[in-house]
């Protein structure tokens, strides 16, 4: 695992075995995730999602604490994965960084508690898997619009992207700190805290 250049993301790239029945790899070692970030990774829920191409899932992000931690992979086709920086007074406040998970290369990617998330499908069927620190939370949880110009997420251009109705009408990143929506870059890093101590 090696991080991201947003604090608290990673990016993990496992060795794939190959032979003449197919391939096998281990896409997540709790000694490994626990060295490199500090903390074990609490597990409430398991989310997969199949998207046709185009697709455009997020930014989703949950008010912290608790928040909502995710570890990204892709176990068929491909996508464009996105960590966004929301958290107000970070250093790298508004900026995103896209990491390309696929079939291939079974890239995984693991973003912290505060930081939202979005990806687009890069071709038909593609399958995207997520491990949750926490489970899905209507009350807790918001989005930000992933077109937002001021974000300029450079998603392909050789896509129109396909929203739900849900993100499509979702804030732009200055309308939800407005509204109050972010959570603060202190308070994560102070939650993340507890959690590396086993508080």
């Amino acid at each position: 695992m090696r991080p991201l250049g947003i604090e608290g993301a990673w990016v993990d790239t496992p060795a794939v075995f190959t032979d003449d029945r197919g391939r096998f790899h281990e896409w997540f070692k709790a000694d490994v995730f626990q060295d490199v970030v500090g903390q074990g990774l609490r597990l409430e829920q398991a989310n997969c999602s199949r998207s046709a191409r185009g697709t455009l899932r997020g930014v989703h992000a949950a008010a912290v604490p608790p928040g909502q931690a995710k570890y990204v992979t892709c176990v068929s086709g491909a996508v464009l994965d996105v960590v966004v920086d929301i958290r107000v007074g970070s250093p790298t406040f508004g900026m995103w960084e896209a990491v390309r998970l696929d079939d291939t290369t079974h890239r995984c990617v693991y973003l912290s508690e505060g930081l939202g998330h979005a990806f687009m499908a890069l071709e038909d069927d593609s399958t995207v898997v997520y491990l949750c620190s926490r489970g899905y939370a209507p009350s807790r949880e918001f989005g930000i619009h992933p077109l937002d110009p001021a974000l300029g997420i450079a998603w392909p251009d050789d896509l129109v992207p396909l929203l739900s109705a849900k993100d499509a009408a979702a804030p732009t990143l200055e309308e939800a700190e407005r509204q109050g929506l972010l959570p603060s870059f202190e308070d994560c890093v102070v939650y993340r805290g507890v959690l590396g101590s086993g508080a």
